[in-house]
């Protein structure tokens, strides 16, 4: 079975472990931001969805909200746009180290006590789940829609975009 790289916590398996005040050390977020722009009444409003059932890991989704503002804040002035994450990773992700190399056998305990360390965290999502919102005006609808394609590449799972409202091309 091969598997694609990064897919080793894409799978949603057995209960979400999220009870921090029972974990000792869990990693920070690395979502600095959950929203950008300016809030408003925009026209044009549209959602970044996810198509199968996944976990979408913290720096995955700090990854896409960069890459959307980046592209947005580059052609949009700021008071032209709002975009809002719309999942936060409450899932702890464990994963047990196991020792490589010569002498491995000796060091590693392999899978005895294999529970496993806090290693980051993750947003469980299911399918057709929301997980980034934008709004801005018509004029700025292809930018708009680029810079959420560009959000989606960087997501575990295949993505689409919904125009809940003010399409310009129904007009």
């Amino acid at each position: 079975m091969s598997r694609k790289p990064g897919s080793m916590y894409r799978e949603i398996k057995g209960q979400a472990y999220c009870r921090r005040e029972y974990m000792g050390g869990v990693p920070s977020n690395r979502i600095t931001q959950f929203e950008h722009g300016q809030k408003g009444d925009y026209a044009v409003r549209m959602t970044l969805h996810v198509v199968e059932q996944c976990q979408i890991r913290h720096i995955a989704l700090e990854a896409a909200r960069i890459s959307a503002n980046r592209y947005l804040a580059k052609k949009i002035p700021q008071s032209g746009y709002h975009l809002k994450i719309r999942v936060y990773p409450h899932n702890v992700i464990r994963e047990n180290k196991i020792a490589t190399g010569a002498g491995a056998d000796r060091i590693s305990d392999g899978m005895r006590h294999a529970f496993g360390k806090p290693v980051g965290t993750a947003a469980r999502v299911g399918a057709d789940q929301e997980i980034m919102t934008l709004e801005t005006t018509p004029a700025n609808f292809t930018t708009a829609k680029l810079a959420l394609k560009r959000a989606a590449i960087k997501l575990p799972s295949p993505c689409y975009i919904e125009v809940e409202r003010g399409s310009p091309i129904a007009a």
